[in-house]
């Protein structure tokens, strides 16, 4: 664009003064009408337009801690043999916040003391036996609370219910195994948790000749990590 030729209006009024002001702003009207129009989105006002360029932001990432192991401790009631020692180990699953699918491999030793004590030779190949359980189980929250422990600290903890299908393995037996039981667990915070579990594992079980249900009680405590 030409810049417009600025005339002198300091000259006294008159005639050539006039044209003056009239020659400015018809330089004036023209000067604009050969600028390009401004973009629709720009504010006439601002000065400087910031180029600013966008940082990338990575989303921080928490640990899901789905996955919870178990190590226990605790009682095996065998019907016909008595109660004994048992460990074992749990994996599970939490699917939701309700449901959870659990895998669990457990052993005890048992006895027949008893039916030596009557028939001679007992009714196992030896005294001791291994018996030796394994199951796959689907859990649900049944409710969630908290344990206070005096009057500053608590705890959360979650009462559950198990159902499931598995073996034992018995005396060169294997028997299909229903299982099912009630347990609870008491968090430790995010990663760590107590839990204590009663199950009963039914079984038909071939003793004496005669193929019965058998009844078996498991009372087990365990440390559970999530991860």
């Amino acid at each position: 664009m030409r810049p417009c030729l600025r005339p002198r209006l300091d000259a006294p009024l008159g005639l050539p003064s006039g044209l003056a002001l009239a020659a400015l702003l018809a330089c004036t009207h023209a000067a604009r009408a050969a600028d390009p129009a401004p973009d629709a989105g720009a504010n006439p006002d601002q000065v400087i337009v910031p180029q600013v360029e966008r940082r990338e932001v990575h989303k921080a990432r928490y640990p899901s801690n789905d996955f919870q192991g178990t190590i226990y401790l605790g009682g095996y009631s065998a019907e016909q043999f008595g109660a004994s020692g048992t460990a074992g180990v749990r994996l599970a699953y939490h699917i939701t916040e309700d449901w959870f699918a659990e895998a669990s491999y457990g052993q005890t030793k048992i006895n027949d003391k008893a039916f030596r004590q009557v028939l001679p030779g007992g009714v196992l190949l030896s005294p001791y036996e291994r018996l030796q359980t394994y199951d796959v189980s689907l859990g649900y929250n049944l409710f969630s609370g908290e344990a206070f422990f005096g009057t500053k600290k608590a705890k959360a903890y979650q009462t559950y219910l198990t159902a499931g299908l598995g073996n034992t393995i018995f005396d060169t037996e294997r028997a299909q195994t229903w299982v099912y039981g009630v347990g609870s667990r008491l968090f430790f915070g995010d990663h760590w948790a107590i839990r204590v579990d009663a199950r009963n594992h039914l079984y038909r079980l071939d003793l004496l000749g005669q193929r019965q249900l058998s009844q078996n009680y498991e009372l087990t405590a365990g440390a559970s990590y999530f991860f």
